[in-house]
């Protein structure tokens, strides 16, 4: 299995790298390596008898929303067969990947794994857009160049979306550091760590990604202070000073994006799509799914029928209507609405429970670092697409599987048990050679 999570992160990182996976190409390899993947995990499964399958209810709304593609297809129901054909490809790479993940990452040892991984590819890639940034003008990679008016940055075509990389990677550094879930030795290192994608994010000066990050923050606190026990410890000094320390840094770094993010902010900039158009899109996702209300016009044939019901035509081609909740109601439909909420409300029940259950402090604070990037994409969708990005869906449904993921207990219990027993058995003999 060790491989096996090698390569799933590997997946993931390769997804974020080419462009966020955006073009065909890179498409086309996430889809080939997810089957892959699942044949070696399937092999693996076959010849040890102790394997075990986890499974989770969220799988079934999931497979529900392929199942109404497939149905769109066989019923002649959609637009354009093959688009729904090429989204139901990459729904299923992503339920590939979303199972995986779930049998890969089980224990202790592997969620630190998971979590450092999160954490450094989050600065790395960070520290890489802020550096293309001031070094590069429209290009990727220093070579890559853009023919369209969107500015890139880092490995992202659109800015929002490298937004959304860090609204879903951050929090489980900034977790660590408010539930106190790593030792105390590594809070400089993960305050550095964390700091410069803060500063990233800002400087990116993208306004729901902003937004979306504070609330973030503020949703981390919020369950630092609900959960049971944890209020004695914010009132710590030392954590007092440990936050004192990061605002003050993150003040810093981001000291060199505040001009653009005022500009952005005050409208002075022109932005990339304007409101007015954002809400002319909005309308027209909504004329589409009045017109197919039960089924949709088909997955991913939103670009194909959203020209007959454009009510502000601006000469340019509308792929996504940057609101993932209207698109998803117009390419799926009530039923596809079905699917969406059954799955937010398992989201929901599912990453309460095991929050409020009883484990240690660093799988407290995986729970809380994943439910603050879920919350944060869920709150940022509604003005962007960033769930029809593969490397950042790929990411939401890795936030998810820890979410939901079964508590884990503290670290140090078992060698607490261990140190019990040995002192009863030091008693045992101390009374029998009595």
């Amino acid at each position: 299995m060790t491989l096996l999570r090698f390569s799933l992160l590997a997946l993931v990182a390769f997804a974020v790298l080419s462009f966020g996976a955006v073009d065909v190409w890179s498409q086309s390899i996430l889809e080939m390596a997810a089957a892959l993947l699942l044949a070696w995990w399937a092999g693996i499964a076959w010849r040890d008898p102790e394997a075990s399958v986890r499974w989770n209810a969220l799988n079934w709304p999931f497979l529900g929303l392929i199942a109404i593609g497939g149905f769109q297809l066989l019923f002649h129901g959609t637009a354009s067969s093959f688009l729904t054909r090429a989204e139901i490809l990459r729904l299923t790479a992503y339920f590939v990947i979303f199972f995986l993940i779930a049998q890969a990452f089980r224990t202790r040892q592997h969620w630190s794994k998971l979590a450092w991984f999160v954490i450094i590819f989050c600065f790395a890639v960070s520290l890489f857009a802020i550096a293309q940034q001031f070094t590069s003008g429209n290009e990727i990679y220093w070579f890559y160049s853009l023919k369209s008016s969107v500015k890139p940055f880092g490995p992202y075509v659109n800015r929002n979306h490298f937004a959304g990389f860090v609204e879903l990677t951050l929090p489980i550094g900034l977790a660590l550091i408010i539930f106190r879930g790593a030792r105390s030795t590594l809070t400089p290192l993960l305050v550095l760590l964390t700091v410069v994608p803060v500063g990233a994010d800002i400087l990116s000066s993208s306004r729901g990604g902003i937004i979306s990050l504070a609330l973030e923050i503020a949703l981390l606190l919020l369950l630092a202070y609900w959960r049971p026990g944890q209020q004695r410890r914010m009132r710590n000094s030392r954590n007092t000073a440990l936050m004192l320390t990061v605002v003050v840094a993150i003040g810093f770094v981001a000291w060199i994006g505040v001009g653009q993010t005022a500009e952005k902010f005050s409208g002075l900039s022109n932005p990339e799509v304007t409101l007015a158009r954002r809400i002319s899109m909005g309308h027209g996702a909504i004329l589409i799914f009045l017109a197919h209300p039960l089924k949709g016009c088909g997955l991913g044939a939103l670009v194909d029928v959203f020209p007959q019901f454009d009510t502000a035509y601006d000469r340019r081609i509308v792929d996504h209507v940057h609101d993932d909740y209207l698109e998803a109601l117009a390419e799926a439909g009530i039923l596809g609405a079905v699917c969406g909420l059954t799955f937010l409300w398992l989201l929901y029940r599912e990453a309460r429970k095991n929050f409020q259950a009883e484990q240690g402090h660093f799988s407290g604070a995986m729970h809380a670092g994943a439910i603050a990037g879920v919350f944060g994409m869920l709150v940022h969708s509604f003005v962007d697409f960033n769930l029809h990005i593969p490397a950042n869906a790929l990411l939401f449904l890795m936030q998810v599987s820890i979410a939901i993921s079964p508590p884990l207990p503290s670290a140090a219990l078992p060698r607490q048990s261990s140190l019990h027993e040995d002192s009863g058995q030091v008693r045992q003999s101390i009374s029998a050679a009595d």
